[in-house]
This record gives C-alpha cells, sequence and structure tokens, in this order.
C-alpha cells in the first residue's frame, strides 16, 4: 500500500510539472513578438558564434567552454537573469574554435560601469599571443571624464595582419561633438553597448542602447580598403581585462581588470544591421 501512494505522489508530481513546463513554454510563445522574433537568441542565430548569459556561471553557451582562470568575479542581477560582477576582475578562457577567424564581427552585451579611475576598462579582449591587446577589443576609457562623470567614451579596437605589419584601427564616440556622442550613461545602470566592423566596406561603428554613436569621421578604416580581418591566433577571450593581466603576462599598470557588471556578452561573425542591433536591444531589455 505504501509503495502504491509513493508511485501516486510520484506521478502527481511529474504531471505538475510538466503543466508548469508547457505553461511557460506556451507563455513564451504567445508572447507577441518584437520586431518579428520571439526572443534575443533569434536575432542573427546563424551568425552567432559565442554567448555568455552569466546565469550564476562563465560558461560560453555554445561551445561549452568554462574560464581557465577566474579572478574577483561573483555574479549578482543583471539585464536578463543574472550578470557577472567584477571588482579588479574578470574570466579568461582558452581557444574557442568559433572565434578563430572572424572577416566581420559584432560584439554585444550590457554593460554597468562608472568613471572609476585613471584606466580603460576591458569588457571582452580576443587575445593575440603575448600582446596586450587582442585581435579585437571592446571597452571604455573610464579615466578620461572624471570630471563630466556620467559622459563615457566607448571604444572598439581591432587588430589586423597586413603585408607591412598589423594595422591599428579604433572607432568610439566623441563627447564634444554633443548630441548622442556626449553618451552620459556611467554611473547609470546597465546601457547596451555594441561594437561592429564590416569587412565589405571597412565600417567600424559604436552602438548605445540601439543608437549610433561613434563618430562618423572615425568609422571608414583605411580609406574603406581594410578588408577582412586577419586574426593572430590562437586567440582567447578574456572578459573583464587585458591579455597581459592573465596569469604569466606582464602587464603596465594601465593595463588592469575592471570594476562593474557584464551581461549578454555575444560575438557574431558578421556586422549587424542598425535594425538587428535595435532589435537586439528591445528583446534583452524585455528580458527575452
Amino acid at each position: 500500500m505504501q509503495k502504491t501512494k509513493l508511485t501516486a505522489k510520484f506521478f502527481a508530481s511529474l504531471l505538475v510539472g510538466t503543466m508548469l513546463f508547457t505553461s511557460c513554454k506556451k507563455s513564451e510563445d504567445t508572447l507577441p513578438t518584437i520586431d518579428g522574433y520571439n526572443n534575443s537568441d533569434e536575432v542573427a542565430a546563424s551568425n552567432l558564434m559565442a554567448h555568455w548569459g552569466f546565469e550564476d556561471s562563465g560558461k560560453e553557451t555554445k561551445s561549452g567552454a568554462t574560464p581557465t582562470e577566474t579572478k574577483n568575479a561573483s555574479y549578482a542581477t543583471g539585464v536578463k537573469g543574472k550578470a557577472l560582477s567584477l571588482a579588479s576582475g574578470f574570466l579568461a578562457y582558452n581557444a574557442i574554435a568559433n572565434l578563430n577567424s572572424l572577416a566581420s564581427a559584432t560584439i554585444s552585451g550590457w554593460v554597468n560601469i562608472s568613471n572609476n579611475g585613471n584606466t580603460p576598462s576591458c569588457f571582452l579582449t580576443l587575445t593575440r599571443p603575448n600582446e596586450w591587446a587582442g585581435n579585437l577589443n571592446l571597452m571604455a576609457e573610464t579615466g578620461w571624464k572624471k570630471s563630466t562623470n556620467d559622459t563615457l567614451v566607448v571604444k572598439g579596437l581591432l587588430v589586423t595582419k597586413k603585408t607591412a605589419g598589423d594595422s591599428w584601427q579604433d572607432t568610439r564616440n566623441e563627447p564634444s561633438k554633443g548630441g548622442v556622442q556626449a553618451n552620459k550613461v556611467a554611473g547609470k545602470g546597465f546601457f547596451h553597448l555594441v561594437m561592429t566592423y564590416d569587412a565589405a566596406t571597412a565600417n567600424f561603428k559604436m552602438y548605445v542602447n540601439g543608437v549610433k554613436v561613434s563618430n562618423p569621421e572615425w568609422e571608414l578604416r583605411d580609406g574603406g580598403n581594410l578588408g577582412a580581418l586577419a586574426f593572430a591566433t590562437p586567440t582567447k577571450p578574456v572578459i573583464g581585462a587585458w591579455g597581459s593581466n592573465v596569469s604569466g603576462q606582464t602587464s603596465e599598470t594601465w593595463q588592469a581588470p575592471m570594476t562593474g557588471l557584464i551581461d549578454e556578452l555575444r560575438v557574431y561573425n558578421k556586422a549587424l544591421t542598425e535594425g538587428e542591433i535595435l532589435s537586439l536591444f528591445k528583446l534583452e531589455t524585455a528580458g527575452r
């Protein structure tokens, strides 16, 4: 008799769990789409090469890669579930095959940071062997605008191999231009930050909260002739610091790990369109 009761309880629990799962799935499926998407994972899905959701873990969900080195990292409330919280810290990884060769690229993520020192903050670098700056670097100059501490200079930096040597190119907003380039997001909670590079046009751009903020005068690189990116490999992702901050490397005083939060970090193998960037911003703002 006792066995019968336990079996009945087991099947009752299973039924309730199944109903709850089905109910949640139906709820998600019946939500109105945003720009034709059900959730952020559907935006340029075939071009998504890496994704960190930071749900109490540093696991990269496409490859299953986990950090090989962790420093001063924890998890806190983010834009969508949890976020990575760093206190002069970082996560470092071994090479991820999908990231070793990107002709064009987009890096997208949510950042919560202040103008908190004299050093720049690096959110993601795809490292070059034995160098401080990676092939691609998403960052902010968190020491430049302390007198107007809500103004933030956000920046993309790429280093690509050329016949005559490495070509260094950057793109950023110029606050003195005013308007969207003033970018007053520092210390005000999470903002959505996107860097795009398009090999076909050699355009290198920055977006904040779905709006382009980079200075148009600096977006066209190498006269439009920069072409496809050529990486120094293996490239190892580091979140929250430079390659020089990882154990076994030598760093200068200004090359320091960041303090702040990062959420929903994504890398694509194409330059997302402005429409895709805005859709990603809307979907993740809605927790989707």
